[in-house]
């Protein structure tokens, strides 16, 4: 067999997970990471699909607050059941945090000044019109795991 210039295909990569080993992350790490980024992914129930969305987030303690415009996060986020995911790379380790929670709708409980003061993202990926809202996510369950490797 061949490519399409007469040369042999590549031998496939070899990788060696033989060194690697799954590790679950403390409450405390995962906020810990949570607090280091500032976009993730929101992933909400649109007549029984699921659907994901890049976002913005900030962290007000334990709970991610997200600001969004109109559309089909804040109508099938708010009062309902969401999950949030972030993952990153610390020292060539992978890891991943998932929040999951209830999302909750507090436009009218935020000003700008409280926005500020808390330190939540003022900025979205996207436009967000004239009228943005924000959605708290009170969570359920914070998990996170990390791929550690041995060292050699």
């Amino acid at each position: 067999m061949t490519d399409l210039e007469g040369r042999p295909p590549l031998a496939p990569e070899r990788h060696h997970h033989a060194m690697e080993r799954l590790e679950p992350l403390s409450t405390e790490e995962c906020l810990a990471h949570l607090a280091t980024s500032t976009i993730g992914r929101l992933a909400v129930n649109n007549g029984g699909q699921p659907e994901i969305f890049p976002v913005n987030y900030g962290m007000d303690a334990d709970r991610v607050v997200i600001r969004t415009g109109e559309g089909t996060k804040l109508r099938h986020a708010s009062l309902d059941r969401v999950a949030f995911e972030i993952d990153g790379e610390i020292a060539g380790e992978p890891w991943s945090v998932v929040v999951k929670g209830t999302a909750r709708e507090i436009s009218t409980a935020l000003d700008d000044a409280s926005v500020r003061e808390r330190g939540l993202p003022l900025e979205a990926p996207a436009p967000l019109g004239e009228d943005p809202h924000w959605l708290r996510i009170i969570p359920h369950e914070i998990t996170g795991r990390r791929i550690a490797r041995a060292q050699a």
